[in-house]
């Protein structure tokens, strides 16, 4: 993992175009089957690089699965063998990070030569965690624990700290992710923008049109490229033996999309996607983050740290720590 400084741009010969190619994927994985998701996983981020992108982005949960709709046999103050069972094949289809499915898709990383940004479910002991991973022509580089699981999420994830808030440098531009309403977060927000964020990735779940609204939000108040990618998830994609609260009609739409790629000014380049699943491309000219950041760097020249300031705690923090 590399985190670079935020101060550290760097400069384009007069009259160079800096151009960078970029894509999301809006797609969803099988349920429960880890070899199946990291194979569609594969496919996907070779068929967006067969179409010049050098930053892929894939949805929250991809690989281990967002299960939208399903309890888990959870009321307040009680569970239920067969929700305690369901949660065990969800543990069993989540991944160890490192482990064989990272590096499978590190491998495809490095002979692709492009950075990805993926979401996954990592397993560590007990305790799951919503997170993204980092992957680019070294391999694998690290990854991003989601804070604050939303609502019913937090049965299933447990909470990252303040030590995975990467940036990552690709050599053209500086990637970030913030995972679905994690971009709610201001003060998440402004910790990620004074790291120097270019490409802000946002992998979600959230199909409403107010996330739209957040994305474009986002690009204006950072002054970057955002790159929101989202689950597309019919309940005939489910095993027929989970029952989602939506029903089980098969072409019910338990996660319709939305997929974007906007601009450090807010403009829509790419989407939103809507009905099916798909990729998104856009080609960035990366010098639109200075004639963006003109008028406006919350972190910088638009900042008054003589009134405000935000102490970000990136320690790990471990329940045992000693011999």
């Amino acid at each position: 993992m590399t985190s670079i400084p935020a101060d550290a741009d760097r400069a384009a010969p007069a009259g160079a175009r800096r151009a960078l190619t970029v894509a999301v994927v809006q797609a969803a994985a099988p349920l429960f089957d880890t070899p199946a998701a990291v194979a569609k996983a594969g496919d996907l981020i070779r068929a967006a690089a067969g179409r010049g992108a050098e930053v892929i982005v894939l949805p929250e949960a991809f690989i281990g699965g967002y299960p939208k709709g399903l309890d888990f046999g959870i009321t307040v103050g009680s569970r239920t063998p067969a929700g305690r069972d369901l949660f065990r094949r969800y543990h069993a289809a989540a991944i160890d990070v490192p482990g064989p499915e990272v590096e499978t898709l590190a491998a495809l990383t490095r002979e692709l030569g492009c950075h990805v940004v993926v979401g996954a479910v990592e397993r560590r002991h007990g305790t799951l965690y919503c997170v993204a991973l980092f992957l680019g022509p070294d391999g694998y580089l690290g990854l991003h624990r989601k804070l604050v699981p939303t609502a019913a999420e937090r049965y299933l994830w447990g909470q990252g700290d303040g030590s995975t808030l990467p940036v990552v440098d690709t050599g053209t531009a500086r990637l970030g992710a913030a995972i679905c309403w994690e971009n709610y977060m201001p003060l998440l927000r402004t910790a990620m923008y004074a790291k120097g964020v270019d490409l802000w990735c946002a992998p979600t779940v959230d199909d409403r049109d107010a996330w739209q609204a957040t994305m474009r939000h986002i690009a204006l108040e950072g002054r970057c490229f955002v790159l929101a990618a989202g689950q597309y998830l019919r309940r005939d994609a489910l095993p027929d033996d989970v029952h989602p609260v939506q029903g089980d009609e098969p072409d019910t739409v338990l996660i319709g999309g939305g997929s974007v790629i906007v601009s450090p000014l807010g403009e829509v380049l790419a989407g939103p996607l809507r009905d099916g699943e798909g990729i998104l491309t856009a080609e960035l000219d990366l010098d639109d983050l200075a004639r963006a950041r003109f008028d406006l760097d919350t972190t910088g020249h638009y900042a008054r740290p003589d009134v405000f300031t935000l102490h970000v705690d990136e320690s790990p923090r471990a329940t045992v720590t000693g011999g």
